[in-house]
């Protein structure tokens, strides 16, 4: 089969298409013929290690100090049609469509991919009928870990939540599903995505190449950083008694204050990262499915076009998902 493969930790052009063995799946597994997946802000720095110590160190030692080694196949997220399963799997038939999360072993970019049945890593159901295989395949990272982290925070209806990052893959998740749960949303971003975020139920939008959203005198129930850039000190003062502060890629120096926050204020840190469940995925199928949660695509590539959809996810620009199509959309 062919599959993009990490040749080595760098720029895009690091990511090469191959021919690769096509898996066979075992007792438990499902094999899926896969039709999309995506690019999101996590490939990218796995492909490059550009990560926290903390985070770096380890994967290069698990897998590999020089190059990939032991993960070769990026990809988080994807969408396909079951071809086989294991003698084992009852929830699931050829024919099926599904869409999944990936786990920890990545794998999306490839014509088929092997995953359990029940995985305890990651989440596998089969597909809203009304969405398409690229629509299905850029749900499950972002929505997910939106989720997780909003319910961990018990948004309350009425309250100020600030989407800081809310144009990208967990952003446009947050700021609908904060609408859901009754918060009155302020989404900040850049310029170009502010019309876009109205549409998703932001009812108010800042530029913060234009103003600093924490000195404008606003104050907020609930601050959600979704990219890991919000200024943590400013932030704390803009944030009410009670707040939440929400770090989706919380840095060191974050994580080494969160205990002394929570002893000496009211105000907690919340750093916990998505623990999926197919609970809360039929959850996000339920809005999915009534209309409600909105998928957005800003552009699809090609899976031989893996460099230039890296490249872009890069520039900064990118509004919602970044979908690679791996079966044409004529055959979707």
């Amino acid at each position: 089969m062919q599959a993009v493969v990490w040749t080595a930790y760098g720029p895009p052009e690091v990511l090469k298409q191959m021919e690769v063995p096509k898996p066979v799946p075992k007792a438990d597994e499902v094999l899926i013929r896969i039709h999309a997946t995506t690019v999101t802000a996590g490939d990218c720095e796995m492909r490059s290690l550009k990560l926290p110590m903390m985070l770096g160190l380890p994967m290069r030692v698990y897998n590999g100090l020089s190059k990939p080694g032991r993960i070769t196949i990026l990809g988080q997220e994807l969408s396909g049609e079951v071809e086989a399963v294991g003698q084992a799997v009852t929830r699931f038939k050829p024919g099926d469509q599904v869409f999944a999360t990936t786990g920890f072993g990545l794998g999306g970019y490839a014509e088929y991919i092997c995953l359990r049945e029940n995985p305890s890593e990651s989440v596998l159901a089969l597909k809203p009928a009304n969405l398409t295989y690229q629509q299905a395949a850029a749900v499950p990272f972002g929505g997910l870990e939106a989720l997780h982290l909003l319910k961990q925070a018990q948004l309350k209806p009425g309250e100020k939540i600030l989407v800081v990052g809310a144009g990208g893959t967990i952003g446009t998740n947050a700021v609908q599903l904060a609408r859901h749960f009754g918060g009155e949303v302020t989404a900040v971003d850049r310029g170009e995505k502010l019309d876009m975020l109205r549409t998703l139920g932001a009812a108010r939008v800042i530029d913060y190449t234009q103003e600093d959203y924490t000195q404008d005198g606003e104050h907020y129930d609930v601050i959600f950083d979704v990219i890991g850039k919000s200024p943590f000190s400013r932030c704390l003062d803009i944030l009410n008694d009670r707040g939440r502060y929400l770090l989706a890629a919380p840095k060191i120096s974050q994580l080494l204050r969160k205990g002394w926050i929570s002893r000496s204020s009211s105000k907690r840190i919340i750093t916990t990262s998505s623990t999926q469940t197919l609970a809360d995925l039929r959850y996000l199928i339920d809005l999915l499915e009534s209309g409600e949660l909105k998928v957005i695509i800003d552009r699809t590539f090609p899976l031989e076009q893996a460099v230039e959809a890296h490249s872009y996810a890069e520039s900064g620009g990118k509004k919602g998902n970044l979908v690679l199509t791996v079966v044409p959309d004529e055959a979707s």
